[in-house]
């Protein structure tokens, strides 16, 4: 009898700190100011909403400039950057983990995604501005040293198949970004976070008023200046990452359509496909970047079959019906993360 009884007082106190525990972790959760830091990496702006007592900003910039000095093409003495200059170098962790991932999407996407596109990319961007397409003869010459088999990683070393070939992981850089951040903040205790760099983001918990992260995808409109921000629709990427590939303001026409500035790696040329915004939702935003330039290149069809491979991931696409008009298609397992 007195052995029961005190496993009833014991379960008492226990419940007792249990409750008290509980109530001060709800009031501390409502008491904890939020942080919200800015600032500019990767040639692009971040916002980064954190609840913390400590603003971390020093050590948020402290972490992006480790990958600043793996993955930025800004920075002259960046890994990738010597790695493009034919310099002996022994990649890091950050470079490796990030070449592995894109090297996976390439081979899961039939090359749609690709690292060593930048040259085709740089010299349609131009031929885009001067109104002058860049002739057979240069697309011929450029898809020599083009193509994600042409390089690999051998130990720590990048062993390339021609000295030309460039390196360009802005199309998933921006997303590792947003993820070493929410790992940092989510190490040291953070639960509820939003991470945006450059428009791709990675969310965690509540926002400021108590309520699942939402973000707006905007509506690709002709509007060269930027004044238009109508969104298409609003997701609930709580608890996700989220990446959005596309040309929104700039578009080109071809027989009356609209097409996006998207460059096929293995033809060398603009692609035709109607797509004009691909949104991914997955679990780690490096993943999600990838894919969804994967996506705008492979186009509606091609990328509905990966999506059946990867129940994974999510998608939203915005693309051009057979009338010009703007239409949308998305995942079925979306449907929960339209908020509006």
């Amino acid at each position: 009898m007195e052995q029961t009884k005190k496993k009833r007082i014991g379960m008492a106190v226990f419940l007792l700190f249990l409750v008290i525990g509980t109530a001060y972790i709800a009031i501390k959760q409502h008491t904890t100011p939020y942080q919200e830091d800015q600032g500019f990496v990767f040639g692009t702006v971040y916002h980064i909403t954190y609840q913390s007592d400590e603003n971390l900003q020093a050590q948020i910039e402290a972490e992006l400039k480790k990958v600043d000095n793996s993955l930025s093409m800004f920075n002259k003495q960046s890994v990738i950057s010597q790695i493009n200059a034919n310099k002996p170098v022994k990649v890091d962790n950050m470079f490796s983990n990030v070449f592995t991932l894109a090297e996976r999407v390439s081979d899961d996407t039939q090359g749609a995604f690709d690292i060593t596109v930048a040259p085709l990319v740089n010299i349609w961007g131009f031929g885009f501005k001067t109104g002058k397409q860049p002739t057979p003869q240069v697309i011929d010459s450029l898809k020599q040293i083009v193509g994600y088999k042409k390089v690999k990683l051998v130990g720590s070393k990048v062993v390339k198949d021609d000295p030309r070939v460039m390196l360009d992981c802005s199309a998933i850089a921006k997303g590792y970004g947003c993820d070493v951040v929410a790992n940092f903040l989510r190490a040291k205790g953070i639960d509820n976070f939003m991470v945006e760099i450059g428009g791709e983001i990675v969310a965690r918990g509540v926002n400021t008023e108590r309520l699942p992260w939402r973000i707006g995808v905007t509506k690709p409109t002709d509007d060269s200046l930027s004044t238009n921000q109508q969104l298409q629709t609003v997701l609930n990427v709580t608890n996700k990452a989220m990446a959005t590939s596309g040309n929104y303001r700039n578009f080109y026409y071809k027989n009356g359509k609209k097409y996006a500035h998207t460059i096929d790696p293995a033809t060398g040329y603009p692609v035709q496909h109607s797509i004009l915004s691909a949104t991914v939702l997955a679990d780690n935003c490096a993943t999600a970047d990838a894919y969804a330039t994967s996506f705008m290149v492979m186009g509606m069809e091609k990328a509905k079959k990966v999506l059946e491979k990867h129940p994974e991931l999510m998608a939203y696409f915005i693309y051009a019906d057979h009338k010009g008009n703007n239409a949308v298609w998305f995942s079925p397992s979306m449907k929960d993360k339209i908020a509006k």
